[in-house]
C-alpha cells in the first residue's frame, strides 16, 4: 500500500476537483488539469530547510512526479539570497539559516520549464515554546487507553493559531526469541546455527499523518491544551516503552486558515461524493500567468519540540498484563518425519524456505517418550524475529 504525507495527498486530492465536477464518479484523465504543488514552511531553528515541489498527478496515475532541475531560493528584505539545491527529491538549503523576527522573507521558484512561481512576504510568528507533554489514563470511543496532551502558554497572546506533528517511536521486544536459528541444508534435512545478529530487540518510528490544528484566538487567555495522540490500551506500541516528539508550529491566520481548509477536505467524505471542494489559493503565484492553478503555502514559523518516554506500566500499573504482541504467537508443534502419520517435515521445510517459521524449542531426539526423534516448536517468524517488521537500529536519541 503507498502511504504519503497526508496533507500532501490533500494537497494533490484538490487536483481532482478544479472543474468542478458534478457526477459521483466523473474522475476522468479529460478532466484533468495539471498544477504545481509547493510545500515549504521555514523556521526560527538553524538547520538546513528544505522546500518539496511536485506536480498534482492522474487518478489512474501512481504517484506525484517531483519537479526536478528547478531554481529555488529564498530572499529577505535586507537583499539575504538562501539557495536550495535539489537532494534525493527534495529542496535543501545549501548553508544552514533560520528565520529571525521583524524580517521579511519571499520564495521565489523557476522551473525548468523557465515557469516562475513567487510568494508574497511572509514573516516570522510569535514564539510560544511547549511547557510540558502529559500524559493521564482516559476513555475513547468506549475504549480505555492514554491521552497524550501538549501544553504551552503565551504571556503575551501574540500566538494564537498553532499546528502540531509528532514522531512516535516504540520498542519492539519478540516474546518467542531464539537465539538458536534452524535453517534448510536439504530436502528432507535442517541445521542449526547461533544467531550471529540479536532480533529479539527493535524499534519503529512513525510521523503523524494528520493534519492537527487548534486556535485560541476565542479563549480569555493564550493557553494550549490539546489532545495530540490517544493510544489504546491494548495496543501493542505500547507494550514496551514508547516515545513521542511533538513539534508545535505558530502560524499566522492566513496559515492556518489555509491548513484547516485542507483539513476540511479531508473530512468532506469520499472522493467520489457529490460533497466536492473548488480550488482555493495559498499565497504562492504564478508570474507569467495570474490564472495558472498553485497549490501550496510559503510558510515562515516558529516551533517548539519536546519528547517524552514511558513505559506501559508506568501509565497502568494496575495491569496486569501488557498489550498482545503484534501477531498471534500461538507455538505449533512440528514432528520432523515424513511418513504418513503424524508427521510435519514437510509442512515445517516449506515454513523454513518461505521465511515463516522461526525456532523456539523442542525435543531433539532426547525424549523417549515419544514416537518421533525429533518434534520441533515453532512460531511465525515475526514472534522471534522483529526485524521482519521492524529495525534493530537503536535511534541516538532513545533512553532506556
Amino acid at each position: 500500500m503507498k502511504v504519503i504525507k497526508t496533507h500532501t495527498f490533500f494537497l494533490l486530492l484538490i487536483c481532482f476537483f478544479i472543474n468542478s465536477c458534478t457526477e459521483p464518479y466523473a474522475l476522468q484523465t479529460n478532466s484533468y488539469e495539471e498544477a504545481i504543488v509547493i510545500e515549504a514552511i521555514i523556521t526560527n531553528e538553524l538547520k538546513n530547510q528544505e522546500i518539496k515541489i511536485s506536480k498534482t498527478y492522474k487518478f489512474e496515475e501512481n504517484g506525484p512526479t517531483f519537479e526536478t532541475g528547478a531554481q529555488v531560493y529564498i530572499t529577505d528584505d535586507l537583499g539575504n539570497q538562501y539557495d536550495f539545491e535539489e537532494k534525493e527529491g527534495i529542496y535543501v538549503s545549501v548553508i544552514p539559516f533560520q528565520a529571525v523576527p521583524e524580517r521579511e522573507y519571499r520564495l521565489s521558484i523557476t522551473t525548468k520549464e523557465g515557469k516562475a512561481y513567487t510568494s508574497r512576504n511572509e514573516t516570522l510568528t510569535p514564539v510560544n515554546e511547549i511547557a510540558s507533554i502529559t500524559t493521564n489514563i482516559a476513555e475513547k470511543d468506549k475504549q480505555s487507553g492514554v491521552q497524550i496532551t501538549v501544553n504551552s502558554f503565551d504571556p503575551s497572546e501574540k500566538a494564537k493559531f498553532y499546528r502540531f506533528e509528532y514522531e512516535e517511536t516504540y520498542k519492539i521486544v519478540a516474546p518467542k526469541y531464539n537465539n538458536l536459528r534452524i535453517f534448510v541444508v536439504g530436502p528432507q534435512e535442517v541445521d542449526f546455527k547461533l544467531r550471529t545478529v540479536d532480533v529479539k530487540t527493535c524499534y519503529t518510528s512513525k510521523k503523524s499523518l494528520d493534519i492537527l490544528l487548534t486556535s485560541t484566538n476565542d479563549l480569555t487567555e493564550d493557553r494550549v491544551t490539546y489532545p495530540i495522540r490517544f493510544i489504546a490500551d491494548n495496543n501493542p506500541i505500547i507494550g514496551q516503552r514508547y516515545s513521542i516528539l511533538v513539534r508545535q508550529y505558530v502560524q499566522n491566520l492566513a496559515a492556518y486558515t489555509y491548513f484547516e481548509t485542507l483539513k476540511k477536505t479531508a473530512g468532506s467524505g469520499s472522493i467520489l461524493s457529490q460533497n466536492q471542494p473548488g480550488f482555493f489559493y495559498g499565497n504562492i503565484k504564478a508570474m507569467e500567468n495570474a490564472n495558472e492553478k498553485v497549490i501550496g503555502f510559503f510558510e515562515v514559523s516558529s516551533v517548539s519540540e519536546k519528547r517524552i518516554f514511558f513505559n506501559f506500566y508506568d501509565i497502568f500499573p494496575k495491569e496486569k498484563l501488557p498489550p498482545p504482541y503484534y501477531y498471534d504467537c500461538t507455538e505449533q508443534i512440528f514432528p520432523f518425519c515424513f511418513g504418513p502419520f503424524g508427521c510435519k517435515g514437510n509442512e515445517l521445510i516449506d515454513g523454513l524456505n518461505h521465511d515463516g517459521l522461526t525456532l523456539v524449542g523442542g525435543d531433539f531426539g532426547e525424549n523417549p517418550n515419544t514416537q518421533f526423534d525429533d518434534i520441533y516448536t515453532m512460531v511465525v517468524s515475526p514472534c522471534g524475529d522483529c526485524t521482519i517488521f521492524s529495525s534493530t537500529l537503536k535511534p541516538l536519541f532513545w533512553i532506556d
